[in-house]
Order: structure tokens, then sequence, then C-alpha cells
């Protein structure tokens, strides 16, 4: 089975991020920058399929600057035969990131195409599925639970308000993956000294103007101080109170 995973550098979850001079994208200075880790439940999905199948290869793609080889390498120490780095270090929407990895990816043998259900820096959600739609493929996001039955279709559970809906769909086809889908594995040493000779392949994407911009950036304001009114039974009357006057909540 060939699996291609879709992944992205993304600045660490408990980062305290601060606006750059231009006010309109993140100081990058004194950040750490991690797998997203929606990503890492569709890679670990993608060796687990292939590992099933017994064969095939896991290919990981990323569309970033050159620094983004060392998320790349992490997905190699892991278990992925190749990485791709579509190497860029302009700012793009997510029309333009999935028109860069659709252009990447078109005539290249790939029966599941995997990316995490959104990355945790910009929280669109969309290049999964533009890219899948860009490629003529079918996708079902935020799947929690993905089966292939004989190596020509997947039967998939998603999670949707107030329940999970099961989804049927042809190979190929596109999926992202959602918390809870799998456990991620850890790297092994073994795994670790083998991706250092891995070669990862660069490649200049295909120029795409973006067509959303961010025009201003802001940190939200600092939120006030708590208090603590009082100990025990005694404190309810004043509590519903300041519930009531002041947060306005009641």
């Amino acid at each position: 089975m060939n699996v291609v995973v879709c992944i992205k550098r993304v600045p660490a979850t408990d980062t305290r991020v601060r606006v750059a001079a231009d006010g309109r994208s993140l100081d990058s200075q004194g950040v750490e920058f991690v797998l997203n880790p929606y990503d890492e439940f569709a890679l670990e999905e993608g060796l687990r399929l292939r590992e099933r199948a017994g064969s095939g290869e896991v290919l990981v793609l990323a569309l970033g600057p050159a620094e983004a080889q060392k998320e790349l390498r992490s997905a190699l120490a892991l278990g992925a035969d190749r990485a791709l780095l579509l190497k860029d270090d302009a700012p793009r929407d997510g029309f333009a990131i999935a028109s860069s990895l659709a252009a990447a990816l078109k005539g290249r043998p790939l029966d599941l195409l995997l990316f995490g259900k959104q990355a945790v820096d910009s929280d669109g959600a969309q290049v999964g599925p533009m890219t899948a739609t860009l490629l003529g493929l079918p996708c079902v996001t935020e799947v929690v639970k993905v089966e292939v039955v004989e190596g020509k279709r997947i039967v998939a559970e998603r999670e949707v308000e107030g329940g999970r809906e099961v989804v049927e769909a042809p190979l190929p086809c596109a999926l992202t993956a959602q918390k809870g889908l799998n456990e991620p594995r850890y790297a092994s040493l073994k795994g670790i000294m083998a991706a250092k000779k891995k070669t990862i392949e660069e490649v200049s994407p295909s120029p795409m103007e973006s067509r959303l911009g961010v025009l201003e950036m802001t940190l939200p304001p600092p939120r006030p101080p708590g208090r603590i009114v009082g100990k025990g039974a005694e404190a309810v009357p004043d509590l519903v109170r300041l519930l009531r006057e002041e947060a306005k909540v009641l």
C-alpha cells in the first residue's frame, strides 16, 4: 500500500507567542517548532496500514522552509520510507498550500493521502479537503477509525456532533486524522540512526498567489487577576452576587 502523509511544521502548543514587528506575523525568535500534533495521528495510521498490508511505502511530504527538514527527519525516524520537502519560505493561505501539494502529488502512485484534521497554528482545517478535491479524490474528515477492505475501499468512522458516522469510500482516497484514531509510537534508536542515512528530496513548489492575507495580528488583552471571595458555604451568596452583577453570566 502506497501512503502519502502531508505534515506541517508548527510552533509548539506551549509556546508564548509574540507578534513580529510587521504586526502581521509571529515572531519566530526563540520559538520551538514541532510536528503538528494531529499529523502525528495521520503518520501513525499510515505506518500501521503499510505494516498490515505487508508491502508498499510511506512518503511524508511537507511544504515549508529548510528548517522543516527536522520534522521530516522525525517522521523518517518513526518509520516513513521517503521524505519530500517543497521548500518555500513565503506565507501561503490554505488554497495556495493545497494547490502546491496537489501539483506535487499529481501523477504519483498513491492509495491513501493522509492529513491531520487541522494545523494547530492556523486551525483552518482546509488543506486536506482542498488538496483531495484538486486531485479528484474522495475525502473523509475527522476520522477516528479506519479499515481497508480487500485493498479496494476503506470503511471509516468520523466524529459528528453527538456521535459517529460510518463512511465507505473507494481507494484511492484522502483522510484527515482526529485525536483518538491511534496512539502514536515513539522513535526507536534504530529508527533514529536509520533516518540519518535517508535522503530528503527537496523541490521548489509551483508558484501560487495567496487569495487571503493577514491584515493585522494582535494578542488578546490580559486577563484580570482572580479573586477569592471567601471559603465554604458562607461565600456562596457573595459569589452568586458577583457572577450576576459584575461578570453578568447569571
